[in-house]
């Protein structure tokens, strides 16, 4: 049975994301004005109908054991991408795999290793399971934010990037939110790149709206809210950034 979200719940969600460690009930509870004990109850609901999956720690593990960090682009055929995403989870050092709704590199694979020599052997580990490794790149950064709509309206981060991804050399992988009155929105790709609003160096990799997720073309108009997965290999500038925030937020 599908499992219906109320403001409470997204703003339980909210918390939980933020800072999972020091989530407090009766905090949550004063802020949307229930009892603590329905918090709990709410948050023991989202658990059990796959809501809430799990609490995670961010870990920099070569500050915590000198380790590298790998990202692994992979081609899985599109029949067997779900099978095989399980298979990889249970790789050692394997840490996360993305499922992606595109025709390449439609799985992304996070890995740990102690050197290059794991790393090494990580790769063989995800070609014997039939996939094929387009791309990997050494992970330097990797932050992660709440998501901002299942907030109060004080909780809204103005720049509105979910997620941040610094590659080897200056190449750079962002999620960036599209704001209703961004120069981006309304305007097609091809026509982002001519009028200048995404340079030609910018690559936008997919999309999600909603519950879908979308493979970029140059006639994919960018909408409000979109979450948008840009690739650089010059780095992330500030005027890709400022593309996609509102001319009210860029003055601040």
């Amino acid at each position: 049975m599908n499992y219906r979200l109320d403001d409470i719940d997204r703003r339980i969600i909210y918390a939980v994301m933020d800072d999972a460690r020091n989530i407090s009930a009766p905090t949550i509870a004063e802020e949307v004005n229930v009892s603590p004990g329905t918090i709990r109850n709410r948050i023991s609901n989202m658990e059990e109908h796959g809501i809430i999956t799990g609490y995670h720690a961010n870990v920099d593990f070569e500050q915590a054991d000198g380790r590298l960090t790998n990202l692994y682009m992979c081609n899985a055929p599109v029949s067997e991408r779900e099978m095989i995403a399980r298979q990889a989870q249970v790789i050692n050092g394997v840490i996360n795999v993305r499922e992606l709704m595109t025709g390449r590199r439609n799985l992304h694979v996070l890995a740990v290793g102690e050197n290059t020599s794991d790393l090494r052997r990580i790769a063989r580990s995800l070609s014997d399971l039939g996939l094929e490794i387009e791309d990997e790149v050494l992970v330097q950064n990797e932050t992660r934010h709440a998501y901002a709509p299942f907030g109060s309206d004080e909780d809204t981060h103005h720049e509105r990037i979910t997620d941040f991804i610094s590659l080897t050399g200056d190449a750079e992988v962002a999620e960036i939110t599209a704001n209703p009155e961004a120069p981006i929105a309304g305007v097609t790709l091809e026509q982002a790149v001519r009028k200048e609003i995404l340079d030609e160096d910018t690559l936008v990799i997919a999309i999600e709206r909603g519950d879908t997720v979308l493979t970029p073309h140059g006639n994919t108009e960018i909408r409000a809210d979109d979450v948008v997965t840009v690739f650089s290999r010059g780095g992330i500038g500030e005027s890709t950034i400022e593309a996609f925030r509102s001319e009210a937020n860029s003055a601040q």
